[in-house]
């Protein structure tokens, strides 16, 4: 006997023994998982289709682990803009052992497992001293706003932009590293370059002493 569950949003056909990867599920290894959304149930007495679900058939299973599954590349570029961005990225799942297709109408033969009550810490039990509320710490002061045009390549249009991003002094842009620059140039396309080219870091070092 075979059934087609529905979890996380996607298909799976599964049969007593087989054991699946499907999208995270909540729990620890060991747990009872009760797929409830069963949209097909076939065996030797033929195929019964639910309109969308069968009413009353369940699929019981084991959680087995919840894991990474394997890394995708995700790789972004933009033309003429000197901008190259590559990242992994692991999607959590779930692996889960089936041990039971229920039919509808019948009990399920897999008794759950009873959790045992976390115990509680001592500490816990014990009532907490309330603490005296923290001062809240002075706020900085926001840097000043530099003419950022006098910058080499810098118009009004462009210092428009570094406003927006929050550029508004020459301390500031003297303080830029490699990967400051690099997060700036996903909101403003092309700023490193120009920045390098423009030599902005060392000049601004200047512009701020004066």
């Amino acid at each position: 006997m075979y059934a087609v569950i529905k979890t996380g949003g996607k298909q799976y056909k599964v049969a007593e023994g087989d054991r699946l990867a499907v999208e995270k599920i909540e729990g620890e290894a060991g747990d009872q998982i009760v797929f409830g959304e069963v949209l097909m149930l076939g065996g030797t007495d033929g195929v019964t289709v639910g309109s969308p679900l069968i009413d009353g058939a369940q699929v019981i299973g084991e959680l087995v682990e919840v894991r990474k599954g394997e890394k995708v590349i995700v790789f972004k570029k933009r033309r003429r803009q000197n901008y190259r961005r590559t990242k992994g990225h692991r999607q959590w799942e779930a692996f889960v052992a089936i041990s039971e297709i229920v039919l509808p109408g019948a009990k399920p033969k897999t008794a759950a497992k009873a959790k045992a009550a976390p115990k509680a810490k001592a500490d816990e039990a014990a009532p907490k001293a309330e603490k005296p509320a923290a001062k809240a710490a002075p706020k900085a002061k926001a840097a000043g706003n530099d003419d950022l045009t006098q910058l080499n390549g810098v118009g009004p249009a462009y210092a428009k932009k570094l406003n927006e991003a929050g550029v508004t002094s020459f301390a500031q842009v003297a303080a830029w590293k490699a990967a400051d620059l690099d997060a700036l140039d996903a909101e403003i396309p092309g700023i490193k370059a120009k920045a390098e080219t423009g030599d902005w870091v060392e000049q601004a070092k200047e512009l701020a002493k004066g």
